[in-house]
């Protein structure tokens, strides 16, 4: 049994990992807002991150230390200066979840390895960019740290959809169901390894005590490669409605549009043999194991 704690812990990716850990027996705190509810069995730190002083206050006040952290809402590089600042002498061990858009989409290979000399500028993908590098060049003292960079993220919790314009989208399942036609950027043509929630939540927290994850950044993404198109197949099979016909936004037009969305459109392939390397559990939920339970509790 360890300490264990989220920052986040209401959301998606948070709320799962937070659920995983206390099956797995673990003690479990969360940094929370106090805008959503936490499970059962979680302990709450009411606070804003973004208040810096009482953030930092609150962890101070509680004369507690953790043997894993888990920040997993981190965006801009002044939160990784935070996470260094407040739990350098907190924790053994931080986990930082970045994400797979840290690469410049033109210049990306097939598979991706986790390093490259071609990362994006200041947007969503290189404001990640920047936080890992304040790990990498920062000054930890005896905290570890782990970045993970997710692929395309699904699982009970979220909204459906993969790819513009039907990311996330509230009204997917109706959609499919009633036989409308989907209109995907590049006619949903482009890879991608889409990775379970729990996958992701199981591997984060399978870096605690492994030293083979200490100062790494591994890619995280499940063990399918498939088109995007074929994702929105899957939920019309478990779904036991015909495949939606597919109608292409063209990609051209579509960036001209929306400059800051690259990172949606273009292939993203991922070697997990770093992850395998170092002993972590690699995501194995194949993507219709998980779409099925993904579909099935919005069902319910």
């Amino acid at each position: 049994m360890a300490n264990i704690l989220l920052i986040g812990g209401s959301g998606f990716v948070s709320g799962t990992t937070a659920n995983q850990a206390l099956e797995q027996g673990h003690n479990v705190w969360a940094i929370t807002r106090g805008k959503r509810p936490l499970a059962e069995g979680i302990i709450p730190i009411t606070v804003d991150r973004d208040d810096r002083e009482a953030f930092s206050n609150a962890i101070s006040d509680l004369n507690q230390k953790w043997d894993l952290v888990i920040d997993a809402i981190g965006y801009a590089p002044e939160d990784a200066q935070q996470d260094i600042a407040v739990f350098r002498d907190k924790t053994d061990h931080l986990v930082f979840i970045s994400t797979d858009f840290v690469f410049d989409p033109a210049q990306r290979k097939f598979p991706q390895l986790e390093e490259s000399d071609h990362y994006l500028p200041d947007i969503y993908g290189g404001k990640k960019r920047l936080c890992e590098l304040e790990f990498i060049n920062g000054d930890t003292g005896n905290m570890n740290w782990t970045v993970v960079r997710p692929c395309h993220i699904y699982g009970p919790g979220s909204k459906l959809g993969c790819l513009p314009d039907h990311g996330r989208d509230d009204n997917l399942i109706q959609h499919i169901r009633e036989g409308k036609p989907l209109e995907l950027v590049g006619g949903g043509h482009f890879l991608q390894q889409p990775i379970l929630a729990k996958d992701l939540a199981n591997l984060m927290l399978s870096c605690l005590g492994n030293p083979k994850t200490y100062g790494e950044i591994f890619q995280a993404a499940g063990p399918d490669i498939i088109e995007s198109r074929e994702f929105y197949f899957i939920i019309a099979d478990i779904l036991g409605v015909p495949h939606p016909d597919i109608v292409e936004l063209p990609v051209g037009e579509y960036l001209t549009e929306n400059p800051g969305r690259a990172s949606f459109c273009c292939h993203r392939i991922y070697s997990l043999d770093k992850l395998k390397a170092a002993g972590a559990p690699v995501p194995s939920t194949s993507v219709y194991e998980g779409l099925k339970e993904h579909v099935e509790s919005l069902l319910q």
